[in-house]
């Protein structure tokens, strides 16, 4: 019991991350109607983001932890919604009314650019760190020795995701920005005509979802201690499966599919073969699909006649 407990709180951690980068897929598509293929590898260039700014504070002479963590979060969140922001401007506005495949291969051929540029920049090895934040705490110690930890870096990634989701619940339901979201989600035709301007709409959505890969890409730096070029591609799929399992388009649902891969790679890694969770993530996700189609929260698209 004491290691399914410990299993149960890899797994939320694990999670959490996943759902931060799936909700930027959920609220593309939910919009626009198209997947943002590049979106992982924003979370990979807010990781890196996050650790330069982490480098560079230090040999500024900062010392005290939480302040650079602060100034890191705020610094990696600016900078890659800017980068969101740019590509929705050059990769995805050009082409909204093109045909439907047009973005998408966009999407994918922005995603090589991200993460070559990140290779070609910051080189192809991966970039580990030390351990920033250290200690935690002994849940319970069973009797054969094993003890259920809990570290402080779990905590901060538990909790930071859930002030996150917080405020961008806040902001989705009771700001203008947010209602301006959920009337382009249904008609921008008629968003547009009742005066919503929906460029704006479109490109507040691809910089809020990056800011939100952002705190991801950081709090991955934090709970594994290295970032690399390549980790937007691995993440970045098992986080639109995360989205597609809670139901694309819904918000909650995304949370709650990121929540349930992470639940899923780390049990079986844990008491099966480790080289097979992604086997089994995907099996359950195809699973799921046959009987319920729209995802766990999803629901059905009504075509309008």
């Amino acid at each position: 019991m004491d290691y399914f407990a410990q299993q149960l709180i890899n797994g939320l951690v694990l999670g959490s991350i996943y759902g931060l980068i799936a909700i930027g897929y959920t609220m593309v598509y939910g919009i626009v109607g198209m997947i943002n293929f590049a979106h992982g590898d924003i979370f990979m260039i807010g990781g890196f983001i996050a650790l330069i700014s982490f480098l560079v504070l230090v040999s500024l002479g900062l010392t005290a932890i939480p302040l650079i963590l602060l100034i890191v979060l705020l610094v990696s969140m600016a900078i890659t919604a800017l980068y969101g922001w740019t590509i929705e401007r050059i990769a995805y506005r050009p082409l909204r009314h093109s045909f439907r495949l047009a973005p998408m291969l966009s999407a994918i051929g922005m995603s090589f650019v991200l993460t070559n540029f990140s290779q070609v920049s910051q080189g192809a090895r991966v970039k580990p760190v030390p351990p920033i934040i250290t200690g935690g705490y002994t849940l319970h110690e069973g009797a054969q020795g094993f003890a259920v930890q809990l570290s402080n870096v779990q905590i901060m990634v538990v909790l930071a995701t859930i002030v996150v989701l917080a405020l961008f619940t806040w902001l989705v339901s009771r700001t203008r920005l947010g209602r301006d979201m959920r009337a382009c989600e249904q008609d921008q035709t008629m968003a547009a005509l009742l005066g919503v301007d929906v460029d704006r709409t479109i490109s507040m959505t691809f910089v809020i979802g990056a800011a939100l890969a952002a705190v991801a890409g950081m709090m991955y730096l934090l709970y594994y201690g290295l970032v690399d070029f390549f980790m937007g591609f691995v993440a970045g799929i098992k986080a639109f499966t995360a989205a597609v399992l809670g139901g694309i388009g819904s918000l909650p649902g995304a949370m709650l599919g990121g929540l349930a891969i992470g639940l899923i790679e780390t049990f079986w890694s844990a008491y099966f073969s480790v080289e097979y969770k992604d086997v089994a993530a995907f099996s359950i996700l195809i699973v799921v699909l046959i009987f319920m189609p729209t995802g766990l929260l999803g629901r059905p698209e009504v075509e309008k006649v």
